[in-house]
């Protein structure tokens, strides 16, 4: 059975990139971080269904131990690597830039090193990111449109992105670069703003929540499916030659418009229940991003296949049913309010 390793496990992508490849029948290893508190919720599933045989299994590592990623990746021999770990939410980059900084840099650096002195055959894959385009003009951005970084996060990726480059071109080895455009699910984070809206689109329609507050409405996002996204990881990898990939839906949407549509879903006017602070307004604000995906789509044969509007109702949907259980543990006196689940302006 062939192995695959996966940095950064507990996140979406890795819980939808685990679920794919143990569909495919791979043997999936994951990196955590041993501290006092290990969120290990999206993958309990996969934990509790393959552990026994061997098929899903975790394993303490930092990518800022360099000892501890060369022997894990000598003990394993995987085929593939896949770098998901990051501190990912670009807020929170301005908070705390050198912990940003340094997984995002030393850390994809750390891998590349030891692939390259354990087994150069190691194909690996470098999570990038659209913020690093920086979104200063309304166009479609590709694989050759300039980078600009505009946070902590966007600058660690691009040098990330560039050092992938380097090791590619300088040692022959197979390592490729996702550039990955705003991707959603009911997975998602809900500190990010479509989880912060299909979160409390489901709490005010449960009545545990009367108001949203967000920052700028009029930032546009290329937003797509978290689950269609890691199969172009996949395919990535997959192809004949390493490269560097857009993946993305090829539209651009307004956190307006995901609000709207958020709050249609419940038959409510979003104009009633949402609010602006400049709290929620980046430093360095990130206004339009739109990717153009027509490489992945012709060589890759990839395409987004969930729509907009049915990435909203899904991850409405799945909120709804969150909300409902927790005022169901509310009214049983199971669970006490919080500044939370109470309702609060």
């Amino acid at each position: 059975m062939k192995k695959i390793l996966i940095t950064g496990i507990t996140g979406q992508d890795g819980y939808y990139l685990s679920k794919l490849l143990l569909d495919k029948g791979y043997e999936v290893h994951g990196t955590v971080r041993r501290s006092s508190s290990i969120n290990t919720e999206r993958i309990d599933g996969f934990l509790s269904e393959y552990k026994s045989s061997g098929q899903f299994n975790l394993h303490y590592s930092d990518l800022l131990d360099s000892s501890s990623l060369n022997n894990l990746i000598s003990t394993l021999e995987p085929e593939k690597i896949f770098n998901l770990a990051a501190q990912s939410h670009v807020a929170v980059s301005f908070k705390i830039p050198e912990f940003t900084i340094k997984v995002g840099t030393i850390g994809t650096l750390n891998i590349l090193e030891a692939i390259k002195n354990i087994n150069k055959d190691i194909k690996f894959y470098q999570a990038s990111s659209s913020e690093m385009y920086g979104g200063k003009f309304e166009e479609k951005l590709n694989e050759d449109s300039r980078f600009d970084p505009k946070s902590p996060y966007a600058a660690a990726k691009v040098f990330s992105h560039d050092i992938t480059k380097v090791y590619r071109e300088s040692y022959g080895m197979f390592c490729s670069s996702g550039i990955l455009f705003n991707h959603e699910s009911p997975y998602r984070g809900e500190t990010f703003v479509t989880r912060k809206i299909s979160r409390a689109v489901g709490r005010i329609h449960m009545g545990l929540q009367s108001k949203l507050t967000l920052g700028n409405l009029n930032a546009k996002r290329d937003w797509g499916f978290a689950g269609d996204y890691v199969d172009g990881m996949y395919k990535i990898l997959d192809y004949s030659e390493p490269d560097d990939w857009v993946i993305a839906t090829g539209s651009a949407h307004s956190v307006e418009n995901f609000a709207k549509k958020a709050f249609n879903l419940i038959d409510k006017n979003y104009e009633d229940y949402v609010e602006t602070s400049e709290r929620y307004i980046r430093p360095n604000e990130v206004n339009y991003l739109l990717g153009d995906p027509s490489k992945a789509n012709k060589l890759l044969d990839w395409k987004s296949s969930t729509s907009f509007d049915d990435l909203i109702k899904l991850m409405v949907e799945s909120d709804i049913q969150i909300a409902t259980k927790e005022k169901m543990l509310l009214d049983n006196g199971l669970i006490k309010p919080t500044w939370e689940n109470p309702v609060v302006n």
